[in-house]
């Protein structure tokens, strides 16, 4: 996994992508604990419907990202987003309303829906060699999950001595650190030839993401994930400040655990790739995730208050398991399946096309959450996730296809 690390240039792209993580990740905890502050009982609705905002700047302005980097300039156009970001999060603590609050991460999410798509078709071209790249796409599943505990363990570590608005300026720190990062780096140029017009540029990708058979796939899985993934990142902070009357050290504890079994499969993925598949390991990982998720209802049944957690903390770890399978090999799945020359456009409509069904999923969790309550929604959400999967299985040709390094 860590050979990618040879490569001097993926180094310094990969630590800009560390410390954007972070500075991302505590924003979002930081989201949720604002959201809380200004709706209190309705922040599932709110964030649900925040959290929705950013799914929609991803589909609306991800496919926009190959034609915008052609001819700003890649390396240009990551630092401009990085920038914009790090100084939208200075202003988010000093929000008080929810208009305002739309906005701010409207223009948040624009900026990052940019940013993703440009930097993923960067490394394919940064580490050329099939077993680095494999590593290198581990590495960046691992930061994410890295995130995902490292995270929640600062910000509980800050909200001993600090409100939880002081987490915003970690995020701003992230942002400028991933500029200066990308600033250090020589980026490769993009693939020569590139003179289409804009609407073959915003269109390409989304064609071979409909017509290849892996990739109709793969959106079908992306939506059986978004149903159930909705559940740890809407109702989470709600559930435990709200529903159990815990803290926001209890929260961020609990957003911790799904980090663990996130970062538990990022390390054995490469070995269990070579030996299955990464077809295999991505359904096994949907099928975890959504099971785990059936036994939420019960236990808050059956577990008044904050008695839940410890139960609740057991099931996070085993969704993180499988979020982490899931989404870790997706990469290698769409290098796969088009050529180099394509990659631009097909992780540009990847990224915008998933992300549509986060525009469903995360208003649907907390509005539903809202009006029927957190038990029955998680159930239908994982019910969902089953369904999908299984419908998944008929779009994604098996055996498996795909040749393994």
């Amino acid at each position: 996994m860590f050979i990618a690390l040879r490569h001097r240039i993926f180094r310094r792209l990969f630590a800009a992508h560390v410390v954007a993580l972070l500075g991302t990740g505590l924003s979002t905890i930081a989201i949720g604990f604002l959201v809380f502050d200004i709706s209190g009982n309705g922040a599932a609705a709110v964030l649900g419907t925040l959290l929705a905002i950013k799914m929609l700047t991803f589909l609306l302005i991800g496919p926009l990202a190959p034609a915008i980097a052609h001819r700003v300039g890649e390396k240009r156009l990551l630092v401009l987003t990085d920038l914009s970001r790090a100084a939208i999060a200075i202003a988010l603590p000093f929000v008080d309303n929810v208009a305002v609050a739309y906005v701010l991460i409207f223009l948040l999410q624009s900026a990052s829906a940019l940013f993703t798509p440009t930097f993923q078709a960067t490394i394919p071209r940064v580490v050329t060699d099939e077993r680095q790249y494999t590593g290198a796409l581990a590495l960046s599943r691992l930061a994410y999950d890295a995130e995902a505990l490292i995270s929640p363990t600062i910000a509980g570590a800050v909200l001993v001595f600090a409100p939880s608005a002081a987490l915003f300026l970690g995020t701003s720190a992230g942002f400028l650190g991933s500029a200066a990062l990308i600033l250090s780096a020589a980026l490769p140029k993009s693939v020569a030839g590139e003179e289409d017009t804009v609407r073959r540029e915003i269109t390409r990708g989304t064609h071979l993401m409909a017509t290849v058979p892996e990739l109709r796939g793969v959106l079908a899985i992306y939506l059986a994930h978004a149903s159930v993934g909705a559940i740890t990142m809407v109702l989470t902070v709600p559930l435990v400040l709200g529903g159990l009357g815990g803290d926001e050290g209890q929260a961020a504890g609990l957003l911790a655990v799904y980090g663990v079994g996130s970062i538990t499969s990022a390390v054995f993925m490469p070995a269990i790739v070579a030996r299955i598949g990464p077809r295999s390991y991505i359904f096994a990982g949907l099928l975890v995730m959504s099971a785990a998720m059936l036994f939420v209802w019960p236990i808050l049944s059956w577990h008044p208050g904050t008695e839940a957690l410890p139960w609740l903390g057991a099931v996070w770890f085993f969704a993180g398991l499988g979020n982490s399978a899931v989404l870790a090999p997706m990469g290698r799945v769409i290098r796969d399946s088009v050529p180099d020359e394509d990659l631009p456009h097909v992780f540009a409509a990847q990224f915008s096309l998933a992300h549509g069904w986060w525009l469903i999923s995360y208003p649907v969790a907390g509005w539903g959450a809202t009006a029927l309550g957190y038990g029955p929604m998680t159930l239908l959400l994982a019910a969902f996730s089953l369904a999908a999967l299984g419908f998944s299985a008929r779009l994604w040709p098996a055996p498996e296809k795909l040749t393994v390094a």
